[in-house]
């Protein structure tokens, strides 16, 4: 028999929903059959899947060891660095500055180097995180950025503040600022375009016209040309995401004629080669909170900015555009 205690972390969470993060070795259908067979209790009564957990709940297992085989092996960040490049901590959020080249989460190559380990290793080992005394919550990251973008990612170190900041952030309760040079001089200066995009899960890139697609999602931005490299053809622009799409910027910006640099996938890679650069000009630059109503544990980041360290392709092609940024 295995017994987890409630915690706060745990609150709030429906009972399968806890037992896929707490038990992930066990399948899905076998929770049901033993949530059904009262092999699964709560307060040592029956429950439903549905069912609400609240903190000092004990919930008890009758279950075979094997499905908790996950739990006992090696913590996977363990093997990642603990430098995470904090730039603001309290006890509920941490904002990272992630440099350009280093993955989020875990992708198909499968190196437990991401930005999610190096924060979990760096808590660890300060002792503000022991997943031994977590049933279901980890530290988690709120908004994710490309590989090969540079820039800011929030993560929390609560579920309370996952929860609130999942809510804002869905609420566009965050105004986020980019920076990236493009190929060429928009004759626009400043403009808001707006175009559809349709996502290629398949190739991994977006198709974007200027008529509304099939299975097509509006995409809006905001731009401004905030410095030109006239002998180099290249412009400084400082940009606002309306919607959140994927490769908005990316994608919307080669669309109207001015690729990103450095863009493998939707810029000119002849250009890029001239220039030797093999990563996107692109930083998440910028992060303005701006909430609106009960922001719970979050109200003191209320009104406040966060500014990552200024970006490589402004000191290489603007050095005296760093004040202006």
């Amino acid at each position: 028999m295995k017994q987890f205690v409630i915690n706060q972390n745990d609150s709030g969470q429906r009972v399968d929903k806890f037992l896929q993060k707490a038990v992930p070795d066990l399948p899905k259908s076998l929770m049901y059959k033993y949530i059904r067979l009262k092999r699964i209790k709560l307060n040592r009564k029956r429950c439903e899947i549905s069912t609400r957990l609240n903190s000092g709940d004990v919930l008890e297992l009758y279950i075979n060891d094997e499905f908790f085989a996950q739990s006992r092996q090696k913590h996977a960040f363990m093997s990642a660095p603990a430098e995470a490049f904090i730039v603001f901590e309290d006890e509920n959020i941490l904002i990272c500055d992630k440099p350009s080249g280093l993955v989020v989460h875990e992708d198909e190559s499968g190196g437990a180097d991401t930005l999610i380990n190096r924060v979990l290793r760096c808590l660890y080992e300060r002792g503000a995180f022991d997943p031994d005394m977590e049933n279901s919550f980890a530290p988690a990251l709120c908004n994710r950025i490309d590989r090969n973008t540079q820039g800011l990612v929030i993560c929390a170190k609560t579920a309370q503040a996952l929860r609130i900041m999942n809510e804002k952030i869905k609420n566009r309760e965050i105004e986020k600022e980019y920076l990236c040079v493009c190929i060429g001089i928009p004759n626009e200066k400043k403009a808001e375009i707006k175009a559809f995009s349709r996502r290629d899960k398949k190739n991994k890139t977006v198709t974007v016209s200027d008529k509304p697609l099939p299975d097509g999602k509006t995409m809006v931005t905001r731009y401004e040309v905030i410095a030109e490299n006239k002998q180099e053809n290249l412009s400084l622009l400082r940009v606002r995401l309306i919607t959140g799409r994927t490769h908005q910027i990316r994608a919307h910006m080669a669309h109207i004629g001015y690729p990103l640099l450095g863009d493998g996938k939707y810029g000119i890679n002849r250009v890029n080669r001239e220039y030797n650069v093999k990563t996107q000009a692109l930083c998440s630059y910028r992060l303005t909170f701006c909430f609106m109503g009960d922001s719970g544990c979050l109200e003191d980041l209320n009104g406040r900015t966060f500014t990552a360290s200024q970006p490589w392709f402004v000191k290489k092609w603007f050095p005296e555009s760093g004040k202006m940024v």
